[in-house]
């Protein structure tokens, strides 16, 4: 039924839409539920490590630096972590279309007085 009315090209623009997308301006939520969908979408079949590497990969930077720091086991840990992690960027005000948090040590003194790190 499918090959009947689905283009042949619809199944490789589904794969190279999950190979480009990251997180960008979304919110860490959004980017997560983005991913999934394409995931299913594209029938890929992945254990859960390289599903979190493909998270982190595309994963703003300076959220992503701080995930990587922690302990995580599932890709929601991490995804919690990533939330927890944008919500203490913007209550701080820090919170750019880039994520951009200026110098490495200030954002880790921060994250020390925050118990995040």
């Amino acid at each position: 039924m499918s090959k009947l009315f689905v283009p042949n090209h619809y199944y490789r623009d589904l794969e190279l839409k999950l190979q480009s997308l990251n997180q960008s301006s979304k919110l860490v939520s959004e980017y997560h539920k983005e991913m999934e969908i394409a995931i299913i979408r594209v029938n890929v079949v992945e254990d859960r490590e390289a599903t979190m590497a493909r998270f982190l990969n595309r994963l703003n930077q300076d959220i992503a630096n701080v995930v990587e720091l922690q302990h995580y086991v599932e890709l929601e840990d991490t995804v919690h972590l990533a939330t927890k992690m944008e919500r203490q960027l913007k209550r701080k005000g820090q919170v750019r279309p880039s994520f951009n948090l200026g110098s490495s040590s200030s954002w880790k003194l921060n994250l020390r007085r925050e118990g995040i790190v």
